[in-house]
């Protein structure tokens, strides 16, 4: 028996990188899986992949309320209950904090603070009506600490922690618990655009971010999308039972400090 077993989690994000990896890990664990995203040809082929009884997918922009009611909708119609969320979904943007232009910084503030919200507002009663269960916020290593050049996503990433924090607290009464992954750097196309060129060798890509953060990250590599799944497992599952309104740094050891040699 998985250790999801008759789990139904919502995944936003869910079309490709870590959502897709958390989806394909909760199916294997038992868990039957709602899958939302824009990308809706590559959300449709993976819920197809999984299987009708195990994933079913959903359009959702998570920076619209409707499109979460909606995916809610969906969920209990199709598996009858929800009582799990990954907040994965999110964007990111390179630009010097003094020269991003206001909508820039919106946007990333719609997509990923305001989603994760309206994600926890949405789900959460309905994980309470199930009798508990859990949520994992994507937070991201920039939530507990600076990094040039991507100001509006390290705003968004610290405020994801504060909502993880107070929802831990208020939705402890329900058994519901809340925790943030905090990802440093890690091997999907948001984080290296160039995977996101389909003339791009994704060997060649991968090498080329392995030797950028061998000398930034003290592993001496960038992490991969299935390692961020499988702290996403253990924060859903019944493994971390005692734990609730933390923040999990996944970085290959990145915010412990940087060697000169």
């Amino acid at each position: 028996m998985g250790k999801l077993e008759g789990r139904v989690v919502v995944i936003s994000g869910a079309a490709r990188g870590q959502g897709e990896q958390e989806a394909r890990l909760f199916a294997a664990e038992g868990a039957r899986v709602l899958l939302g995203d824009v990308l809706d040809d590559q959300g449709e082929a993976l819920a197809k992949e999984l299987g009708s009884d195990t994933a079913k997918y959903v359009h959702l922009d998570v920076s619209q309320e409707a499109d979460w009611a909606a995916a809610v909708e969906a969920g209990k119609d199709a598996f009858g209950h929800i009582d799990g969320l990954i907040n994965n979904a999110g964007i990111l943007r390179f630009n010097e904090l003094l020269s991003t232009p206001l909508e820039e910084f919106m946007q990333i503030v719609q997509v990923n603070q305001v989603g994760t919200f309206l994600g926890i507002k949405t789900v959460a009663p309905e994980i309470a009506a199930a009798g508990g269960g859990t949520i994992v916020n994507t937070a991201s290593y920039t939530a507990l600490t600076g990094m040039a050049y991507v100001g509006a996503y390290a705003a968004t990433k610290h405020a994801i922690l504060g909502l993880t924090r107070v929802a831990a607290v208020e939705l402890a009464s329900k058994k519901i618990r809340v925790n943030a992954v905090c990802p440093g750097a890690v091997d999907t196309a948001m984080s290296n655009p160039a995977l996101l060129d389909p003339t791009a060798d994704p060997a060649e890509s991968a090498a080329g971010l392995d030797q950028l953060y061998k000398k930034l990250v003290p592993l001496g590599r960038v992490g991969q999308p299935q390692e961020v799944a499988a702290l996403a497992l253990f924060l859903t599952a019944d493994d971390s039972s005692y734990i609730t309104g933390q923040p999990f740094v996944i970085d290959g050891g990145w915010l412990a400090g940087v060697s000169l040699f």
